[in-house]
């Protein structure tokens, strides 16, 4: 017998997961966040000043964890579609990955590393449709706004709590303490995994196969998904929103780097931690706004901020200044990172393709972002930062102008502020100050 819509509808208002399984999805989500981006700019650093690594090399290093994971974003996210071991799949990227940290760190060689590198990058693939799909199947749509951005306070806290650690443990002890670091978080990211009670995960739900009083059993086909035609408006808004952003920091290192050489690593680190810290609260405002005000004007907020920090970079160099600017990245970062997540889930509402669709939207995203650094250095070397800068301001504009145009909201009738924050709040843990 099939449940009517509106049973559908108050089962979906009334779930509610024990603590232990909301406490283990917050350190799933701090923790992962340092095994997920792994050594970061740090990785660059040890292989430079432990081994004597050119920059060259260190370039193909890196190279290979982007391409490891442009190449398993989509297939990670249609496997987490498909199986209902999704705890397991996470334990198991972890363990690759810790895995791979070990032979880099013990074996130091350019075909290892290389290699190392793009397992890495391709099974951190696994973690962003794990945690939506777990965090859905948990707390399923109507406490989903609000406990994604629970999520991404916990992770950008974790970023931020994984830097300080990695360095502070590298200037104290060594180099090598910072992989000991990633290994705890690794260890301590199973932990919180364990804590997810299997029971309690709706795994229908998880893949976005509700709808009304029936479930989508297989899943709609990718070309039934491309006909949709938000979901091709919000991919192309999401590529340029990338394609506009991603260069700037990097361009802001490299400007800042020509004036005061040595501290431009200190400036750099600065402007993550920075960006890190504003987006925790970000998170959370936006995740609470995208129920009340709908997701399309948070989202234009976010799109907002990128042309007026790009055209403010171009006003000064000073190393207080540049940080300053790099706050807004904070806001629109923040904000994308939670509304990108909710309007893939109403997009994909029936069709079973959620966590598909978010690995082919990451993968998307990816090349534009390396398409934006690859275009801005030339823009660079041929014309100066400033005009960088200017290009990036220009493209974020016509894209903020795009997205208000030609994009429809998506945040579901019935959705009201009071459903998505009463649910929540029931809960202890669904306090943040907790």
């Amino acid at each position: 017998m099939t449940e009517s819509k509106t049973d559908v509808a108050n089962n979906e208002a009334h779930r509610s997961p024990t603590i232990a399984s909301l406490r283990g999805l917050d350190g799933l989500n701090f923790f992962l966040a340092d095994v997920r981006d792994g050594m970061g700019p740090f990785l660059g650093t040890f292989l430079r000043e432990a081994h004597g690594w050119g920059t060259g090399r260190v370039g193909l290093a890196l190279a290979a964890a982007q391409l490891g994971t442009v190449l398993m974003q989509t297939p990670a996210g249609a496997f987490i579609d498909q199986t209902r071991a999704k705890r397991l799949a996470v334990i198991l990227a972890i363990a690759i990955i810790a895995s791979s940290f070990f032979a880099i760190y013990f074996v130091p060689l350019l075909p290892v590393v290389i290699m190392s590198q793009a397992v890495i990058g391709g099974a951190a693939t696994i973690f962003p449709p794990a945690v939506a799909a777990l965090t859905l199947g948990l707390v399923g749509r109507a406490t989903m706004p609000v406990r994604t951005g629970r999520n991404e306070a916990f992770n950008h806290g974790g970023n931020v709590a994984g830097a300080a650690l990695a360095g502070g443990a590298a200037y104290v002890f060594g180099y090598g303490a910072m992989f000991l670091v990633v290994s705890c978080f690794a260890v301590a990211s199973v932990a919180a995994v364990l804590m997810l009670r299997e029971s309690e995960i709706d795994h229908e739900l998880a893949r976005g196969a509700d709808n009304g009083d029936q479930q989508v059993v297989h899943g709609n086909r990718i070309g039934d998904l491309l006909r949709d035609q938000r979901i091709i408006i919000f991919a192309i808004s999401a590529v340029l929103f990338h394609f506009a952003n991603a260069a700037m920091l990097p361009l802001v290192g490299q400007k800042a780097g020509d004036g005061i050489k040595g501290g431009a690593a200190a400036l750099m680190a600065a402007c993550i931690i920075v960006a890190q810290l504003v987006m925790i609260p970000v998170a959370i405002v936006s995740s609470r706004l995208a129920s009340s005000w709908g997701r399309k004007p948070v989202f234009l907020i976010g799109f907002a901020v990128l042309p007026i920090r790009g055209l403010l970079y171009c006003l000064s160099a000073n190393p207080i200044y540049l940080v300053a600017v790099q706050l807004l990245d904070g806001i629109g970062a923040g904000i994308f990172g939670v509304v990108s997540v909710l309007v893939i889930a109403d997009l994909t509402k029936g069709t079973g393709r959620f966590n598909l669709t978010q690995g082919a939207f990451a993968t998307a995203t990816g090349i534009g972002a390396g398409l934006s650094n690859l275009i801005a250095g030339f823009v660079v070397h041929e014309a100066g930062f400033n005009a960088g800068f200017v290009m990036l301001a220009v493209i974020a504009a016509g894209a903020a102008a795009f997205y208000f145009v030609a994009m429809p909201e998506t945040k579901p009738r019935h959705e009201t502020p009071s459903v998505a924050c009463v649910d929540v709040s029931s809960q202890p843990i669904e306090s943040f100050s907790s």
